[in-house]
């Protein structure tokens, strides 16, 4: 029986600990102090930048012997890691695709540390089973190898896949050949890039990161992206030919290409960093005397990054595009090459006009167009005829769009949904038709999984501080929270939030957030989320300006000068639902990861007074450096370009870093990987020994350091969940959640 306790102030050591908690390890203090733009700017952890030294290992092993020690005083831990392992080990199954004619799906049967690769000759051979063609639990003894991606040559002889070593963005594209298994060649290394295969079959293209010797995950150095190359197999990788090289024109730029179904075009898109504009090119391909294929000159359809263009479809030399240029929430248009070539800039016909909510993905699927538009962040699928007629809206399952596989060479197509308690299911359509076929026999059965509550999603809505409306998903356990007052239902009208507690009072509640880089949060899977669930909290999933849920305006208020609008939309969200008695400060806690890291970061320094917990996990929380380390230049279209002296005085204001003073601070869990190469784990070392050096309270400040990890990619199950109980724990125990 889970019950939900009121919850004791966090502030109060007697309430939360059975005996005197030993103090923080001691952090040794450099002397390092920059003048920068005319400030003065101390970094006297700075040596904790080279996760690679004595001194580094040693901090990390004394952190997380300390958090060991902390972790002692909490009696449900060892509940939330049996409640964990039970979730990850859930069987699953992914979406379904097709490639070189041949059916795959990612598989789980729980327990296995990573998912295996299964195909089959038909759909309903992958459904009875299929044969295995890739099991990534046998790359390594701890289970921390993985599988990024994978691709097929078109004519199914060649199957190209990623394997990254404890879940570092360096990978290995890896040849086999697919009927065999057996390896072609030695792996290629690089970053962010996978192979995409040209018609000949034996060449694709791929982003190449240049490097010295063999990458690690482990190093913090700033990488230069933005090379696109060809490799030919049987050939050495020196011999590779430059397709496009843009890293003179950007600190950080990004090169993808994808081949036309009829493997006459490759269309190339550029990007500078994580913007989200980019310019689009495509290259007519031909075949050399030897039968290799061969990339002509690109012509630059659309060459200046004004807006955000994808390709959908190749017809001939009619290309269509998904783009917001000229429409903020985005529209669907086509060209013809062949005029473009005599004569630019191209000639936009509309074929899929703005509508009223954002338009998320655009898919070719036959002789169809298969449009996905967010209405209040729920997806919306409709189809449409190649000239933009609109012929149906397909009946969708409850959840979020997971996964989504279609091409126009198939008239079938792929989709996979989610929910906050369900890791996924697939479903099959087919052109002609709006109705869904529930493939759930893809997931592996077993004889027992663990029982999740039902749960009710519902939606809430606050007001920032500008004004600004900012809607929230609220997710509850139906037989624990049964009496709490509610927002409105999904699809009814607009109101402002929960008018009531209801009979059983506030509820210990898990906030989550990130907003930024027009990423929408959605009421999807993760286990962390079903575990809270399962042990009767409630859970609120955040939409805040800076993501991906409302079109072009809402994601630019969040960036650079408009950054502390997330902040404050984060914060607004916090004081409604404690107004509205969904919960009370005293059992509130706030957590995300990454970009979400930042965000916990920031508020918790601008408010500390606000919530029970705060867990930023991998979070960019140096802004002032955070442009130094990997590919972390990338990131200057959300946060600013901390060498410009206008954005380094919008950076210094939120900086979590450098915002940390002497006051009382919030029960404080910061998560990270030693081998994080995404995020560096510099971030949280010094935000971590900066909180400890200034905590005024008796609140604890600890850090979980996961070994031979990284961003979160690729972590082998096992890990998940341990990583996943130990959260729970720490929310549970300040926000008064009690199990047993």
């Amino acid at each position: 029986m889970t019950q939900a306790s009121p919850g004791t102030s966090p502030h109060n050591p007697t309430t939360h600990a059975s005996h005197t908690r030993p103090a923080p390890p001691r952090t040794a203090e450099g002397e390092v102090v920059e003048t920068l733009h005319g400030h003065e700017i101390a970094d006297p952890y700075r040596w904790l930048e080279d996760p690679d030294s004595d001194a580094t290992r040693t901090w990390v092993t004394e952190q997380n012997a300390y958090t060991e020690s902390v972790f002692a005083d909490y009696p449900d831990r060892a509940h939330f890691h049996d409640l964990m392992r039970g979730i990850v080990r859930r069987p699953q199954a992914g979406t379904p695709v097709k490639k070189g004619g041949t059916y795959f799906v990612a598989r789980n049967d729980g327990t296995q540390d990573q998912f295996q690769v299964f195909a089959a000759d038909t759909l309903d051979e992958l459904r009875a089973g299929g044969r295995l063609v890739l099991d990534p639990n046998t790359w390594s003894t701890d289970g921390t190898s993985s599988m990024r991606s994978f691709s097929v040559s078109g004519d199914g002889k060649y199957l190209a896949y990623t394997v990254s070593e404890g879940g570092s963005d360096w990978v290995d594209i890896t040849v086999v050949d697919l009927a065999t298994g057996e390896r072609v060649e030695d792996p290629i290394q690089t970053k962010f890039s996978g192979a995409e295969w040209l018609p000949d079959g034996r060449s694709f293209l791929y982003g190449a990161v240049p490097h010295e010797g063999r990458a690690v995950g482990s190093q913090a150095d700033q990488v230069k992206t933005g090379l696109l190359k060809l490799h030919r197999l049987g050939t050495p990788e020196s011999e590779d030919v430059t397709i496009v090289d843009i890293r003179a024109e950007y600190t950080q730029a990004f090169v993808w290409a994808d081949v036309s179904s009829d493997g006459r075009l490759v269309s190339i898109a550029l990007g500078s960093g994580t913007e989200r504009e980019n310019r689009l090119w495509f290259a007519r391909l031909d075949t050399d005397g030897l039968g290799n294929t061969v990339v002509g000159v690109p012509v630059r359809a659309f060459d200046t990054a004004d807006a955000q263009y994808h390709p959908v479809r190749v017809d001939g030399d009619r290309i269509t595009v998904h783009t917001d240029k000229d429409a903020d929430l985005g529209r669907v248009v086509a060209f013809d090459l062949s005029v473009l070539e005599a004569t630019s800039p191209a000639e936009l016909e509309e074929v899929v006009p703005q509508a009223t909510d954002q338009l998320e993905h655009v898919a070719a699927a036959g002789d169809e167009i298969l449009t996905v538009h967010l209405v209040d962040v729920q997806p919306r699928l409709t189809r449409y005829a190649l000239d933009g007629t609109e012929l149906g809206q397909v009946d969708l399952p409850a959840g979020t769009l997971e996964g989504f596989w279609a091409d126009q060479d198939s008239a079938e197509w792929f989709l996979g949904f989610s929910t906050p308690t369900s890791p996924g299911r697939a479903y099959r359509g087919t052109t002609g038709s709006d109705v869904l076929e529930d493939l759930a026999d893809l997931v592996p059965v077993v004889a027992e999984t663990p029982d999740l509550p039902e749960t009710i999603t519902t939606r809430g809505r606050a007001r920032s501080a500008d004004g600004t409306e900012v809607p929230y998903f609220l997710v509850r356990p139906v037989n624990v929270r049964e009496g709490l007052g509610s927002p409105e239902g999904l699809g009814a009208p607009e109101g402002q939030g929960v008018s009531g507690a209801g009979e059983e009072g506030p509820a210990p509640t898990l906030l989550w957030g990130y907003g930024g880089f027009d990423i929408p949060v959605e009421a999807n899977y993760r286990p962390l989320f079903a575990g809270w669930l399962a042990a009767g909290g409630t859970l609120v999933l955040a939409n805040l300006r800076g993501g991906g849920e409302f079109g072009r305006a809402w994601a630019e208020a969040g960036k650079k000068d408009g950054k502390q609008n997330v902040f404050d939309d984060f914060i607004a969200v916090a004081e409604h639902l404690v107004e509205t008695g969904v919960t009370t400060r005293e059992q509130l806690a706030v957590h995300g990861r990454s970009n979400g890291g930042l965000l916990v970061g920031a508020v918790m320094t601008q408010r500390p007074d606000l919530v029970a917990a705060a867990i930023p996990g991998v979070g960019v929380l140096d802004i002032l450096r955070f442009h130094r380390f990997t590919a972390g230049a990338a990131w200057t279209s959300d946060f600013g370009d901390p060498e410009d002296p206008h954005d380094f005085e919008v950076e210094l204001k939120y900086s979590p870093l450098h915002n940390v003073r002497d006051v009382e601070y919030p029960p404080t869990l910061v998560l990270t990987g030693d081998h994080d190469d995404r995020v560096v784990p510099a971030h949280s070392h010094k935000f971590t020994a900066t909180l400890q050096a200034h905590q005024q309270g008796d609140a604890p400040v600890v850090t979980r350091i996961e070994t031979n990890a990284a961003h979160g990619a690729g972590k082998p199950l096992a890990m998940v969940a341990s990583e996943a109980a130990d959260v729970l724990t720490f929310a549970a125990h300040f926000t008064g959640l009690r199990v047993g």
